[in-house]
This record gives C-alpha cells, sequence and structure tokens, in this order.
C-alpha cells in the first residue's frame, strides 16, 4: 500500500498498523521522496519474495520524515536521501546505529518540458529569459534541494538564479511543478525522468556529481521497528540482487562497499 507525505491518513493507517504485535506480517516504511518513482517496483519485488506481508510506504521530505519519527510516527524503516539524516535519527535514540545501510547513490537532473527552454547547460537554463520559474526542493529539508544549492553555488549561479526559484516540499513536489506547467524547469531526481510515467518526456540534461555531495541513499530500521523482524528483512533485501537490478534501471548508483 502506497500512502502520500501528508500527516493525517498516512499517520491514521500507520497507527492502525502498529496496534497488532510486532511479527504480525505487518512492514510500514517511509521513504525520501525521491523513491517515489522507483517504490512500486521495489514494493512489489518485495511482495514477491515476503509473500502475506503487508507492506505501507509514505513518501516525503527526509528532514520531514525524520521529524515524523521523532515525534512518534510508527514507521519500521527509514530510507534517507542521504547519510545526514539516517544518522541523525540513530543520534537522537530513533533508530538503531547497527542497521545503518547505505543501499544506492541519487543523481540529481535539470529537466524541462517547454520545448523553448535552453537545457544545455546548467547555465543556460539560468540564465535563459524563458524561464521565469524554476523549481528546486527545500534546500534544509530534502537532499536533493541542498544538492541543487550546492551545484548553483560552485558554479556562481546562486545569485542569478534566486530570484526565479519556486521552491517546492520535497523533490517529487518539484517534479510535479515541472510536470504540470508551474515551473519552466526544476532540478529533480534522475529516477523520476527515467520512470514509466516520464520517460521521454520533455529533456534534461545531468548535473555533474562533482558540484555537490553525494546523494548516498541509506536505509535504518526505527526504534519503532526495532521488534519487527520484517525490518531486518527488507533493509537485507534492498541489498539483494532483484533490488539493485529495479534501482540501476531507475538510474541510482551503487554505494562503495564498507571498508
Amino acid at each position: 500500500m502506497r500512502l502520500g507525505g501528508g500527516l493525517g491518513i498516512a499517520w491514521a493507517l500507520l497507527l492502525f498498523a502498529s496496534a497488532a504485535a510486532r511479527g504480525d506480517g505487518t512492514l510500514s516504511i517511509a521513504a525520501a521522496a525521491n523513491l517515489t518513482y522507483v517504490l512500486d517496483s521495489l514494493d512489489a519485488e518485495y511482495a514477491r519474495a515476503s509473500p502475506g506481508v503487508q507492506l505501507t510506504t509514505a513518501d516525503g521530505a527526509s528532514g520531514s520524515l525524520v521529524a515524523q519519527i521523532r515525534n512518534g510516527a510508527p514507521y519500521d524503516v527509514f530510507l534517507s536521501a542521504d547519510l545526514a539524516f539516517a544518522q541523525a535519527l540513530i543520534d537522537s535514540g530513533h533508530a538503531g546505529a547497527g542497521s545503518l545501510t547505505p543501499f544506492a547513490v541519487g543523481r540529481l537532473v535539470l529537466w524541462t518540458v517547454r520545448p523553448a527552454v535552453d537545457v544545455s547547460s546548467v547555465s543556460a537554463t539560468v540564465n535563459d529569459p524563458a524561464v521565469r520559474a524554476l523549481a528546486i526542493a527545500n534546500a534544509v529539508s530534502a537532499p536533493y534541494g541542498r544538492a541543487a544549492r550546492q551545484a548553483l553555488e560552485k558554479l556562481g549561479l546562486w545569485g542569478a538564479a534566486q530570484p526565479k526559484l519556486v521552491t517546492a516540499e520535497n523533490i517529487s513536489q518539484a517534479t510535479e511543478f515541472v510536470e504540470t506547467g508551474n515551473a519552466d524547469a526544476g532540478f529533480v531526481a534522475l529516477s523520476a525522468v527515467l520512470s514509466p510515467k516520464l520517460r521521454g518526456k520533455g529533456r534534461w540534461i545531468e548535473v555533474p556529481a562533482g558540484l555537490y555531495e553525494p546523494l548516498v541513499q541509506a536505509a535504518v530500521i526505527t526504534s519503532h521497528g526495532a521488534a519487527n523482524p520484517e525490518a531486518a528483512r527488507y533493509v537485507a533485501f534492498l541489498k539483494g540482487a532483484a533490488a539493485v537490478r529495479i534501482l540501476d534501471g531507475f538510474g541510482y548508483g551503487r554505494p562503495a562497499p564498507a571498508k
């Protein structure tokens, strides 16, 4: 079952699911918004590998999900868009240090569906008069938004971009702004433009990885999920061949092996 990132309905359903004893065949996942387009494929594969498990997933900005978990949201596993937010849950005692598992590396792209917009380079897009609204995820709570800001700053374009920026709550919403035409272009996840829904729609260029801190996606088992054996199975699943194949197909890189 997929849920949106809002607190109301998602929390109500997850609280109902968590009322049963641990080990009851339920599993609740909180996933960073960049994973929105890949979650259905991952969920389907996990369901095949673990039939009978009632899996519920919700997505949102990593920082917002951390706040929800700290405030009692009953998620068993948190899939962060970076290591920092996963580590933040560990540091505050809301997740187990031993469960921290990097499983993919995200990639940032600049995307438009408007034929007149120049996407030959980041600089060309930012300075294009046809771009009046440039979507970016919240740089405080969304790692992909932070990465976009880092890239703009390194290129010396942050000042020129600011008057055009339209800030989204998370990277999924930034994608929606571009797709619906509410933004002329925007910084989005590669996984979005490679998804079956958006593949072949518009034009995009990848933002050079050296312009921003690596977006190392990391899974961690929350304190709520510590007693649920399905949580550990899901984290192990993310490192398995089937999940890696799915993530590869959506453009994710592979994290460096643990030393």
